[in-house]
């Protein structure tokens, strides 16, 4: 079973989140992180799941207006290509199960949550939602991550995995 855990990262701390997904997962079945910018392009052969994540922008799933401010704070990421662009490309993804993840600034204020926009993105393209979606804290625009995150990554990975293998027809 191949999964692919597609991510957008403009600071690194999304595409360290996604590695450590796709690590937690790789106990149960094989999870290839691909950065948006290189992914495949065709989805549904070959992959039993999908997991998408990006950075929390602006209150939700980044643009290129707000990937070129990210740009001008000193990220080294794409401005050009994001999630959402990726995503745009399909008309469906029916019956795909999959799951969404996000980092945001963790703060006692609402942040907003790109995992919840691409939650939504992906359930009109007919996918089934696995888990809720996953939000892992950073401490400020460039990061760094909070502590622990990266091991509560692999920990909601391994989850994920366990969740597709126990939805997925044998034989």
């Amino acid at each position: 079973m191949r999964a692919l855990v597609v991510y957008e990262s403009m600071f690194g701390n999304t595409e360290r989140i996604a590695l450590a997904i796709a690590e937690g997962m790789s106990e149960l079945v094989q999870a290839e992180p691909r950065d948006v910018a290189t992914h495949p392009q065709a989805v549904g052969q070959g992959y039993c799941a999908l997991a998408v994540g990006g950075p929390t922008h602006a209150f939700g799933l980044s643009r290129a207006t707000t990937r070129r401010s990210a740009g001008e704070q000193g990220a080294a990421g794409p401005a050009e290509t994001g999630v959402r662009e990726w995503l745009a490309q399909y008309t469906s993804l029916a019956g795909m199960p999959a799951a969404t993840f996000d980092t945001r600034i963790g703060t006692p204020w609402p942040t907003g949550s790109a995992a919840r926009a691409v939650q939504k993105r992906l359930r009109r393209l007919g996918c089934r939602i696995m888990l809720p979606a996953e939000g892992f804290a950073v401490t400020g625009t460039a990061g760094p991550l909070r502590d622990g995150e990266l091991a509560r990554a692999r920990r909601w990975g391994r989850t994920l995995a366990e969740t597709i293998t126990s939805t997925q027809p044998v034989g």
